[in-house]
């Protein structure tokens, strides 16, 4: 069985107890050098086999893969937050169905919800907004024309913006063709390792702040009021009854 792991942003305690149980198990295990904490192999088990796939193309991890999945070897493919989220493990799987390799996903804490609790704040603010959208502009993997981001922007909603701070100029032209300017937004860098930084700002002058601090990868745009503290959840409110906040959960 081949494991696609979540291992978390950054934090190695931020992998799921599931996820750490696995790399403990593993006898190879196929990691993100670029993006995943070299700590996480600390938990393995001696002797196990560490490659870093950052310099391989998707047919030498397969074959990789396949090579130890006939020696019997329980295999862990390490991916850096959640696999599900701009994860590029589709490609993975359906070399795998070819190979008739079964396989499972474990799930992790994604770098977007990391970076809004590295800002202490909550998406889902009552009377700002109760909706999130998940998005990157277009790249090296497009985007699709009804996803744009200027268009997604009409919704004024919570954002998070993957794999785009080294566009930062484009990201803000799109965003305050709907956005006010004086809505706050905020780069997250690297959430939860040692080098994380947090920059804010509005979408008046969140540029210049990025390029001050010379970001480029690895972080996350967020966008929205909800950065702004204010709203209230009925949830503990007296008239809310004990059911309905067992429903929530």
């Amino acid at each position: 069985m081949v494991y696609f792991v979540g291992a978390g942003p950054g934090d190695v305690d931020l992998i799921t107890v599931k996820g750490r149980k696995l790399l403990e198990y593993a006898d190879v295990v196929i990691y993100a050098g670029s993006l995943v904490s070299k700590e996480h192999l600390k938990f393995c088990k001696k002797g196990a086999i560490f490659i870093d796939s950052s310099k391989l193309t998707l047919n030498e991890i397969i074959e990789y893969i396949k090579k130890f999945y006939v020696e019997g070897k329980k295999i862990v493919r390490l991916h850096s937050g959640d696999p599900t989220i701009y994860g590029a493990i589709i490609e993975q799987m359906e070399e795998l169905d070819k190979l008739g390799i079964p396989y499972a996903v474990i799930p992790g804490v994604s770098s977007f919800t990391a970076s809004c609790a590295v800002l202490k704040r909550e998406f889902t603010v009552p009377g700002l907004s109760q909706s999130i959208i998940i998005t990157r502009l277009s790249g090296n993997t497009p985007v699709p024309e009804a996803e744009d981001l200027e268009k997604l922007a009409q919704h004024k909603t919570s954002m998070a913006i993957f794999l785009s701070v080294k566009n930062i100029e484009k990201v803000v032209e799109k965003l305050r063709s709907a956005y006010e300017e004086d809505t706050p937004i905020a780069v997250v860098y690297k959430a939860t390792w040692k080098e994380q930084k947090v920059i804010l700002g509005t979408l008046k002058d969140i540029c210049e702040k990025v390029k001050e601090e010379g970001i480029e990868n690895t972080a996350q745009i967020l966008v929205g009021q909800f950065l702004k503290k204010g709203g209230k959840s009925l949830l503990y409110s007296k008239d809310f009854s004990h059911s309905c906040r067992e429903a929530r959960n």
